[in-house]
C-alpha cells in the first residue's frame, strides 16, 4: 500500500475512535466514503491512469475501501449500541418504589357521577341494581317490545357473539342496561324502584360517541303511579345533579317501543355560550316514559293492577354538561393529567344517606 493510502488509513482510523456519536461518526463516513470524500476522490483519478497503473493503483484503492468500509459499519453499530444503553439507563424507573408521599388518587369523573345519582335517588328511595355485560337477545331485546325488524337489532350498531352450540339463545353485548329491569320485574315482586347504572356496548365511535360507555337505567313499578310521579322524579334529578333548584326542564312527546307514552327531556341552556340553565335554548339530556303494557306482561305482571315508569340516560353526556368536557374519547385515554384535573378526591365521596 502507498504512502498516501496508508495515511489515509490511518486517520480514518484515529477519527473513528476519537468519534463519540452517531453524528462524529457519520461526518467521518461522510469524509471519506461520500461523494466528495477522500477515498471517492482518489477513485476517480483512476481514469486518468495508464492501464497498468490503473491495475495497480486501483486494486489497492478498492481494498482499502472494503477495509474502510469494514471498520466504519463496525464503529457505527458500536456508537448505536452505546446511544442505545445510555437512553435506557436515563429512562429507566424502579417500578418497586414506594408512591410517592404526596401522589393522592383521584376518582374518575364517571364514577364521581355514578356516585352522586346514586346519592340523589337514593335520597327518593331508589335501590342500587346489576346485571350481566353479556345478555341474551330476549332480555336485551324481545322483552322489551323490540321485535325481530326493529333498527336497534340489526348489526350495524349491536355488538353480537357466536352461538355455542345449537338450541342456545343469541347473545349480545348490552345495548342498554334495560335487561336489568326485566330480570328486576322477573325476580322480584313488586314495587320496585331500581336504578342501573353500567356499561354498555354500541358499534359507534367518534367524538361524542363510543363503543363502551355507561348508561343509567331507573325502573319505578307501583300501583297508582302516573306521569306526575316521572315529572317529578326527574325534574328534582337534574335539579339536584346540576345543582340549579330552578333549572328549566321540559318534557315533550318521542317514540320508545318499551314506554309509551314516551318523552324526551330536555333542560333550559344557551346554544351560544353553552351554559346550562340560562339562555332561553333546549338540549336532550333522556329519555323516559310509562312503562308499555307488553313489558310488563312479559314480566308477568299485570298491567291493570300495576303501573310504573322508566328512565334513561347517558352517564358520560351528563358528566361531560356538568363539568364542561367537550370530547368524549378523552375519558378513556388514560391521561394522569386530565384526570388531575376532572377527578374527585376519595376522601369526599357522595354518600347514600346524605344525597348532595
Amino acid at each position: 500500500m502507498s504512502d498516501d493510502l496508508e495515511t489515509l488509513r490511518e486517520q480514518t482510523v484515529q477519527a473513528l475512535a476519537a468519534a463519540t456519536d452517531l453524528r462524529e461518526w457519520d461526518a467521518v463516513r461522510v469524509g471519506t466514503l461520500g461523494k466528495s470524500g477522500r477515498l471517492t476522490a482518489l477513485l476517480k483519478e483512476l481514469g486518468r491512469m495508464t492501464p497498468d497503473e490503473r491495475r495497480t493503483r486501483g486494486g489497492a484503492l478498492n481494498r482499502l475501501r472494503d477495509e474502510l468500509s469494514r471498520l466504519i459499519e463496525a464503529r457505527g453499530q458500536e456508537l448505536e449500541t452505546a446511544a442505545l444503553n445510555a437512553r435506557l439507563a436515563a429512562e429507566r424507573v424502579d417500578v418497586t418504589l414506594p408512591c410517592a408521599p404526596d401522589a393522592q388518587g383521584l376518582l374518575h369523573p364517571i364514577t364521581r357521577t355514578i356516585e352522586e345519582m346514586a346519592a340523589i335517588f337514593g335520597s327518593m328511595g331508589f335501590q342500587l341494581a346489576e346485571g350481566p355485560d353479556i345478555e341474551s337477545d330476549w332480555h336485551n331485546f324481545s322483552a322489551l317490545n323490540t321485535p325481530a325488524h326493529h333498527p336497534a337489532r340489526t348489526d350495524q350498531d349491536t355488538f353480537y357473539l357466536p352461538a355455542e352450540a345449537s338450541g342456545q339463545p343469541e347473545r349480545v353485548l348490552r345495548t342498554q342496561t334495560s335487561g336489568v329491569q326485566i330480570r328486576t320485574m322477573l325476580g322480584q315482586e313488586p314495587p320496585i324502584r331500581i336504578i342501573a347504572p353500567g356499561r354498555t356496548y354500541r358499534a359507534d365511535h367518534d367524538a361524542t360517541h363510543s363503543p363502551m360507555f355507561h348508561q343509567c337505567e331507573g325502573l319505578v313499578i307501583e300501583k297508582g303511579i302516573t306521569l306526575g310521579h316521572l315529572k317529578g322524579c326527574l325534574s328534582d334529578f337534574l335539579r339536584a345533579f346540576f345543582q340549579m333548584p330552578d333549572l328549566p326542564v321540559r318534557f315533550r312527546a318521542s317514540y320508545f317501543p318499551f314506554t309509551e307514552p314516551s318523552m324526551e327531556i330536555d333542560i333550559g341552556w344557551s346554544r351560544r355560550t353553552g351554559q346550562i340553565g340560562t339562555g332561553g335554548d333546549w338540549l336532550e339530556v333522556l329519555g323516559a316514559g310509562m312503562v308499555h303494557p307488553r313489558v310488563l306482561a312479559n314480566c308477568g305482571l299485570d298491567a291493570r293492577e300495576w303501573q310504573g315508569f322508566a328512565f334513561g340516560m347517558g352517564i358520560e353526556r351528563l358528566t361531560m354538561l356538568r363539568h364542561g368536557i367537550p370530547d368524549l374519547r378523552s375519558f378513556y385515554e388514560s391521561d394522569v393529567r386530565w384526570l388531575r384535573h376532572y377527578g374527585t378526591s376519595p376522601l369526599s365521596p357522595a354518600m347514600l344517606h346524605e344525597g348532595l
